[in-house]
């Protein structure tokens, strides 16, 4: 059986290794944390996007819809919380209007289901809501990516996976009869291949292996508040600005989490 060691515990990483004991692999998942998912897999806004924010006919926007319905039906299949709940994108003045009606045909392109709906109607699923225009966008939804991971774990384990915590990669190399070689503080591990799915760090472990990453990932920090639990009642759902096209964000949104809390963040 030819072996693929995958590094990095997070969703990606371990969707991968999933997959890649579906083709009849063998495959050894290395993670330098005590836990799973404890990167960006379990500190994000827990969104299922829908799609929207891509370019037509882009491979992002693709996978985006593809991803979001299969995500859905994966969560449903093992027992994973997820809710379809719904998002607006909501303008807040008459400058803004031109950039959600480019989202609004860019949702229409990507199959997304979409609506532009008038102040009242936008106030019928968010009361509070004071805006010029609106997005309703049906196919977004929240769910517990954490959970999602463990799910993935157990299929892991049931499949003979080798799933190894506290695994920090020091070095690779290739192996002497082929294959590669991985050292860990634990030891080395070998394999006929190498995934790299480390997320944050993935340009430094492709250093590690000798290669010149053309890109240098520069991550940004984001920062959440919660809103008291009387304030919560004020947020039904999802509330995203409209985003400015200068910058690479989304902007601060609202998230009613699946406890019931509400979130605002990130602000990057």
């Amino acid at each position: 059986m030819r072996s693929v060691v995958v590094v990095g515990g997070g969703i990606i990483g371990l969707a991968v290794a999933w997959e890649l004991t579906g083709r009849g692999l063998g495959v050894t998942v290395l993670e330098k944390e005590a836990g799973w998912a404890a990167h960006q897999t379990g500190h994000n806004s827990n969104v299922v996007h829908a799609g929207l924010y891509y370019k037509p006919g882009s491979f992002k926007a693709r996978m985006s819809v593809a991803g979001n319905r299969s995500i859905v039906d994966f969560a449903r299949r093992h027992g994973v919380p997820v809710e379809v709940c719904g998002k607006l994108v909501v303008a807040t003045g008459e400058e803004e209007i031109p950039a959600l009606d480019t989202l609004a045909e860019r949702a229409a392109a990507n199959g997304v289901p979409a609506k532009r709906i008038t102040p009242g109607e936008a106030r019928e699923y968010e009361p509070e809501v004071s805006c010029v225009a609106a997005l309703r966008v049906e196919s977004t939804g929240i769910i517990d990516y954490p959970g999602v991971c463990a799910a993935l774990v157990r299929l892991l384990g049931e499949a003979g996976a080798d799933l190894r915590l506290n695994h920090a990669v020091l070095g690779i190399r290739a192996g002497r009869d082929g294959g590669v070689e991985v050292a860990t503080a634990a030891g080395v591990v070998r394999a006929d291949a190498l995934v790299n799915c480390a997320g944050l760090h993935s340009d430094r472990v492709a250093r590690l292996a000798g290669l010149t990453p053309s890109a240098r990932i520069v991550p940004f920090r984001g920062e959440y508040y919660e809103l008291r639990p009387e304030r919560r009642h004020l947020v039904k759902g999802l509330i995203y600005p409209v985003p400015d096209p200068t910058l690479p964000f989304l902007g601060v949104h609202l998230t009613r989490m699946l406890d019931g809390s509400v979130h605002a963040g990130p602000n990057a």
